[in-house]
């Protein structure tokens, strides 16, 4: 308990005797919403969840180094901002070719592959898949099918990269155009590359749908940002040694021709 009754029957805050450093330090070992939901108790506890030294426990272990490998100007004046910050806005790593927020509960990373970054069968042939720009996108480009087969997309992190003891879902982000066809279901699987072939993975493949109806858990979602999204698999990311991950949507059994899909990325998000 936070305040006690004294004998007068006024609320006594004994907080209030402890040092706000203490009090931060205890914040820190909490989560961004117990932070927040402790600054309410008393003006002690408000002063204390907003320093540096609480938001900076919350903030990823590399965050300097991430934001080093963004173009974007990053100017903050608490870490409590900062922390905020990306939350509610991603920043692009690595000259636009991956894009970093951070779980605004848990302060756990998030990634999001560009479709440039992706490996898309036949995505350098322009007859069959197309490089644009599109208004809604967080990167510069996303890419178009046109015209196509044989469907298979990929996209790849390396586990170190990602938040430590954590389990991550995959998605595949993308629209669809008002005349698609040929994009009902496909197939998707997650592997650890170093550990399971791509003839294993494909072998325990789960149906999802990128249009149409179907059981719920194989539909695309709709998204805050206006795209849609389809679960391609998850895993548990221990230690970050697991070498890279990879998130494969595939629809290579039924042949016939696909057309109208525009895909951002692949998003690597914490449960």
């Amino acid at each position: 308990m936070t305040f006690f009754w004294s004998s007068s029957h006024v609320p006594v805050d004994y907080f209030r005797f402890l040092p706000e450093g203490c009090i931060s330090e205890i914040l820190s070992l909490t989560s961004p919403k117990d932070a927040a939901r402790f600054s309410a108790v008393s003006r002690t506890f408000l002063s204390a969840a907003e320093s540096d030294i609480v938001w900076e426990k919350f903030l990823p272990s590399d965050y300097e180094d991430i934001i080093s490998r963004s173009d974007s100007l990053m100017v903050s004046p608490s870490k409590k901002q900062l922390y905020l910050s990306l939350c509610d806005s991603p920043i692009l790593l690595d000259g636009g070719r991956l894009s970093l927020s951070l779980d605004k509960k848990t302060g756990k990373k998030c990634f999001m592959v560009a479709a440039r970054e992706l490996g898309i069968t036949w995505g350098d042939t322009p007859v069959y898949w197309e490089w644009l720009s599109h208004s809604d996108s967080r990167f510069s480009e996303v890419a178009k099918l046109n015209w196509v087969c044989w469907l298979d997309i990929r996209g790849k992190i390396e586990t170190r990269m990602l938040s430590k003891r954590t389990k991550y879902f995959a998605y595949l982000v993308f629209k669809l155009e008002d005349r698609f066809h040929g994009l009902g279901n496909a197939n998707a699987v997650v592997r650890f590359v170093d550990s399971e072939s791509d003839s294993d993975a494909e072998q325990r493949a789960s149906v999802v749908r990128l249009s149409g109806q179907g059981p719920r858990a194989t539909l695309p979602l709709s998204r805050d940002d206006g795209w849609m999204e389809v679960e391609l698999g998850n895993f548990f990311n221990d230690t970050g040694e697991d070498g890279a991950v990879d998130a494969r949507l595939m629809e290579i059994r039924d042949l016939g021709w696909k057309g109208g899909l525009i895909v951002q990325g692949v998003e690597f998000r914490p449960e």
